[in-house]
Parts: structure tokens; sequence; C-alpha cells
């Protein structure tokens, strides 16, 4: 089955996950221009990654739930993608 996926989070300063659930998908991972501050990804070794406003990056085949996202209250993270 082919689902759309188009979400907004607003990010707080303690990490939070993409989805609440199991949800592979291929997805595109945007900090907006707008934002002021850098967003970061957790990595998989525990180290904070990056994301700069105006970044983005395409993530093919993965789990929602297991990336999470932190930032500074006001910005945000944009995900658009869909389970192809």
């Amino acid at each position: 089955m082919n689902n759309m996926i188009a979400r907004k989070y607003e990010l707080t300063t303690s990490y939070q996950p993409l989805a609440a659930k199991r949800t592979v998908a291929t997805v595109t991972l945007s900090s907006p221009p707008t934002n002021a501050e850098v967003a970061y990804i957790l990595g998989d070794t525990g180290q904070d990654i990056p994301l700069v406003p105006g970044e983005w990056h395409t993530l093919h085949h993965v789990d929602l739930a297991t990336i999470q996202v932190k930032g500074s209250l006001g910005d945000i993270i944009t995900l658009n993608g869909g389970t192809w």
C-alpha cells in the first residue's frame, strides 16, 4: 500500500521520535530556512547531528520511530514522502 506522509514537528529541547510506532518510509527531512537555530538528529551512537536552517536530507526506507529530533522552541522540522 502506498501512503503519503506530510508532517510538521514543533521542536522541543528534548529528543522526540518522528513516529509513535514503526513506520517505514522514504522521506525528505527538512529544517526550514526560517528556523532561528540549529536542529539536531540523534545519531546512532548517541551524538547530536546538526541540521542547520535550510538543510534537508532524503532518507530511504527508514523506520521513522527510530529517528529522534530536537531543537529550539519555536523551530520546526518538516517531513515529506511516503510508504512505497
